[in-house]
């Protein structure tokens, strides 16, 4: 169980280097102290559902992406998602682009 809480809080980390918080502007946004964000991120300390859900708020993503790894566990392989992870806004807006284009495409067969 350990070992999950760890990969938790990894996430955690990633998703809000991603977004460019710091730790402390992210614990401030949470009414928490950094000590405990910290704790959260090392998983050292397990967060409570109701801070949970305002991590995932916060961060914007899902309780699945947080817990498991994966943003749509059925639709998108894992490799692709985490690969999306690492890209910019604006490689993003671009991909969206080329996926959209695909899309139509086979709307249209």
């Amino acid at each position: 169980m350990e070992n999950r809480f760890s990969e938790m809080g990894r996430r955690i980390k990633i998703r809000r280097k991603e977004l460019g918080l710091t730790q402390e502007k992210l614990a401030e946004n949470l009414g928490v102290s950094p000590n405990h964000l910290s704790g959260v991120e090392t998983g050292t300390q397990n967060p409570s559902i109701g801070f949970f859900a305002d991590i995932c708020d916060s961060l914007g993503v899902t309780p699945d992406y947080l817990l498991l790894g994966s943003l749509h566990t059925d639709s998108v392989p894992e490799d692709i998602a985490d690969s999306l992870r690492l890209c910019s806004r604006e490689d993003l807006f671009l991909i969206k682009k080329i996926v959209n284009v695909f899309v139509e495409k086979n709307r249209s067969e």
